[in-house]
């Protein structure tokens, strides 16, 4: 096979999709890394862009985390996520999405809220085995 633009997009799409699924909440990083153990020619610019296309039409959530990178995330589903604060490896919560918040700041302070994302932070239950917040 010939690898033209075409057929090279499918190929590097196809091969960020399969890190997607297999990674937990990946960074952009964490998906270059991971396509290029296959790929070693793919460009870390290749691999954001992509992501971000892919994003942008709504086939994948981009996430913003406080103090950060962003992850993307394969569910689109509303939901919320929880960042351990020691390992900083994220998870998802699961619980019922909040609409009412929406409109109660829609209500409350005359904004026009189209979206939210709320991350929980705190201690994972592998960092937190002692079962305290004192055990740094």
């Amino acid at each position: 096979m010939i690898l033209t633009k075409e057929n090279r997009n499918t190929i590097q799409r196809k091969l960020i999709w399969e890190a997607l699924k297999r990674l937990n909440h990946p960074t952009a990083d964490d998906v270059y890394l991971a396509v290029r153990e296959n790929y070693p020619n793919i460009s870390r610019g290749t691999v954001y862009r992509n992501l971000n296309q892919i994003a942008e039409k709504g086939e994948l959530q981009k996430i913003p985390i406080p103090s950060g990178p962003d992850i993307y995330d394969v569910t689109l589903r509303p939901h919320y996520h929880i960042k351990c604060r020691r390992c900083k490896k994220i998870y998802d919560v699961e619980m019922e999405d909040l609409p009412d918040i929406s409109r109660y700041i829609t209500d409350k302070h005359g904004f026009v809220i189209e979206n939210h994302e709320i991350v929980f932070q705190g201690l994972c239950p592998k960092c937190n085995k002692n079962g305290g917040y004192n055990n740094e």
